[in-house]
């Protein structure tokens, strides 16, 4: 027989047989687009855009559908009941890391962000139980954020007035804290060691793996070191880019909105005043600010979908089968921009979070920190930390475009899994 022919039919048995595996197990599963051998649904996900993507598949499958992100099947939830039902109705099931193979050879499944089961538990109670210790939750805490917004507020004296870009020193500022929280003291902005923290972290996963290591540790000490090594890069990471990010676009949201920056400087003028640092005790009497840091985070959408999900038992799930060691992708762009919760929510609105009085308006679908067990464990001090900053930053200074308003670009730029601002520049002037 021809070899060519022969080739021929060889892959098409193969592709049949792919495609016949694929099917049989999908009956159990939440409905979905018929996927491709080998490559799935892959090629009906738009990279730069996987809101849409997720949300047009969502309107012919329903808010619980069935995609193959290649040869694996991975379970959308869509909206806020979904992706309520699961994540915390049944937390405990939904609680499982998914697959990230990019990052699977680095962390080695330690950490806190990356793990499962009882690594993850443990690591997450270890962890949460070393920040109380070291002051997390306390009066201590909001001391060293305020501390750091002083410090914020004279590094960003020092451009006197000049046009900058604002990305460097908003990364610094919070990742003093955690600095602060860790080590008990900040650094300076300009301190090279500081300068290097980060890098230096990254590093010494690949230091423990040295073969002096390898040769003179145990191998279980050597474990231990290596998984706190990668805990505390889960720590500084998720303290430093998601706020800094976050800060970033928010005065990018300002400068493109006066309106919206003048009615909360005069919230900050009428209940603060020029000659004390904000407080958190100050947000339950700015609700307008605190609405637009709400609408701020909303807005943005920093993380369209949570990091993969995967269930750690055999699961029924709204008269679907869902078997254990299933991927799971909550679309938190779908409840962030749940029209009927946030009328036009293409719009950056504060009075998504007001109501009719003025007065702050809290709501189920606000879940930038994702929500239940695997929800962010820094969510409190990310939120002290944005009200702290922000409100110092325009405590002291009017923020001057380079451009006119409407001429500003506000669309992100799809970085990895978050949405980033597009670069741009400001002045600060002071007040």
């Amino acid at each position: 027989m021809d070899p060519v022919l022969v080739l021929v039919l060889t892959l098409s048995c193969l592709f049949l047989l792919s495609l016949w595996s694929q099917s049989s197990g999908r009956g159990k599963l939440p409905p979905g687009p018929t996927p491709l051998p080998i490559i799935g649904n892959l090629l009906q996900i738009d990279v730069k855009d996987i809101h849409k993507s997720l949300t047009n598949l969502s309107k012919v499958y329903g808010p619980v559908y069935t995609l193959y992100l290649g040869r694996k099947p991975t379970v959308v939830l869509h909206g806020y009941e979904a992706v309520k039902e699961a994540l915390v109705d049944h937390g405990e099931i939904f609680a499982g890391r998914g697959s990230f193979p990019v990052l699977e050879r680095a962390t080695k499944g330690m950490g806190i962000v990356f793990s499962s089961g009882n690594i993850w538990k443990d690591t997450k109670r270890f962890s949460l139980m070393t920040l109380r210790n070291l002051g997390m939750g306390k009066r201590s805490i909001e001391d060293r954020v305020q501390e750091e917004a002083r410090c914020l507020v004279e590094e960003l004296r020092k451009t006197n007035g000049s046009p900058c870009d604002p990305t460097f020193i908003l990364g610094c500022a919070p990742c003093n804290v955690i600095s602060s929280i860790v080590f008990q003291g900040r650094f300076d902005y300009k301190d090279q060691d500081f300068l290097n923290l980060i890098e230096k972290i990254d590093e010494m996963t690949n230091v423990l793996s040295d073969p002096w290591l390898q040769k003179d540790c145990n191998q279980p000490l050597k474990n231990m070191l290596e998984h706190m090594a990668i805990t505390m890069t889960d720590l500084f990471t998720a303290g430093t880019e998601t706020t800094s990010t976050t800060l970033r676009y928010a005065l990018l949201l300002l400068l493109k909105y006066p309106h919206v920056t003048a009615k909360v400087q005069e919230e900050i003028e009428r209940v603060i005043g020029k000659h004390r640092s904000p407080c958190m005790q100050d947000r339950s009497h700015m609700p307008y600010t605190d609405a637009v840091i709400h609408e701020v985070q909303r807005f943005i959408n920093l993380t369209p979908t949570a990091l993969p999900h995967e269930v750690t038992c055999d699961i029924k799930f709204r008269n679907y089968f869902i078997p254990k060691g299933t991927s799971v992708i909550p679309s938190l762009s779908s409840v962030l921009y749940d029209s009927k919760e946030f009328p036009n929510p293409e719009k950056f609105d504060p009075g998504h979070f007001l109501n009719e009085n003025g007065n702050f308006k809290k709501s189920n679908c606000f879940m930038p920190f994702s929500a239940g067990k695997r929800m962010c464990a820094g969510e409190g001090l990310a939120r002290m930390e944005l009200f702290l900053f922000l409100t110092s930053i325009l405590q002291n200074f009017n923020l001057k475009p380079l451009a006119h308003p409407k001429d500003i670009n506000t669309t992100p730029v799809i970085s990895g899994l978050t949405s980033v601002p597009p670069p741009y520049q400001l002045c600060f002037i002071p007040i």
